[in-house]
């Protein structure tokens, strides 16, 4: 029998990715860890603090940082000349106001890793959370369009999610062969094909990137191949798959507070009632 190698697979979704917090801070509370760990966009970010057993910042970014005014609408338009600020976000409100800080990661027992999708190879790279910098964990959150690409070391970078929603095939390549998979969206929701002007206005923005706008054409094809291959793992009894039982009002970039704690508190409610499931993933001496 193959030796037990578990893995953590987190998606996305913006603000959405209360869902995910909540879910992640019952993890916590149950002492629950993984021998890899995966995450993508929003999901990234809270890998990191999933990792560090941060949960007041699990709750405290996921509920009420995600929604200062300053981050995203006219306010940030009118700062960096796009809807999503991001820089504003992790250098002003994360590492000055909140004193977020990912210098744990270096020792934490698990190992993660972020998805940034990068426009000179025209493809997602993995990157340790062992070694990743601020800027790197940044540029896995920022969207193409919406947000401004991030630089650093001559590298020029985006969110991860063009190519990875859910980081699943990344998990199965490196040999973990039992997964826990948490995603944002219904478990009845079917990704639409990107709108051509959106895939012409990829490749306009990015004439550097090749790739691009291909990668985004296909998106869909791709969302529904990772959803089928979780759903095939989880018949094998080899995924436990968890994701909202109920929809919300919460959007990719819309939401209230009190929105976003009900989504967090459903993730953990959602963790709860299949808790006996997850235990057995997880349980190596099986």
């Amino acid at each position: 029998m193959d030796k037990i190698k578990t893995s953590l697979v987190l998606e996305g979704g913006g603000l959405r990715g209360a869902y995910t917090a909540g879910a992640l801070t019952w993890l916590i509370d149950n002492g629950i860890e993984f021998d890899a760990s995966y995450g993508i966009s929003t999901g990234a970010v809270h890998l990191t603090n999933y990792l560090m057993k941060h949960t007041e910042d699990l709750l405290d970014f996921s509920v009420f940082g995600i929604t200062d005014s300053r981050i995203q609408g006219p306010k940030a338009i009118l700062r960096c000349g796009k809807l999503v600020d991001y820089d504003f976000l992790f250098d002003h409100i994360l590492k000055e106001e909140k004193k977020y800080d990912i210098s744990d990661l270096k020792t934490c027992k698990s190992e993660g890793f972020i998805g940034i999708y990068e426009l000179d190879q025209g493809k997602t790279v993995y990157y340790s959370t062992r070694d990743i910098s601020y800027k790197e964990l940044e540029a896995s959150t920022s969207l193409p369009i919406l947000g401004t690409i991030v630089e650093e070391n001559g590298k020029q970078m985006h969110d991860g999610g063009i190519t990875d929603m859910i980081p699943i095939k990344k998990a199965v390549e490196d040999g973990c062969n039992r997964h826990l998979v948490i995603t944002t969206k219904p478990g009845d929701y079917v990704r639409k094909p990107a709108k051509a002007f959106v895939v012409w206005l990829m490749k306009m923005m990015y004439p550097q990137c090749k790739n691009i706008s291909e990668d985004y054409r296909i998106r869909h094809l791709n969302y529904a191949d990772q959803i089928s291959l979780i759903r095939q793992l989880e018949e094998d009894k080899q995924a436990v798959y968890v994701f909202p039982s109920r929809h919300s009002k919460v959007t990719r970039l819309g939401g209230t507070s009190d929105e976003l704690k009900e989504l967090f508190d459903l993730g953990y409610s959602d963790m709860e009632d299949k808790r006996e499931a997850i235990m057995a993933l997880v349980k190596k001496d099986a």
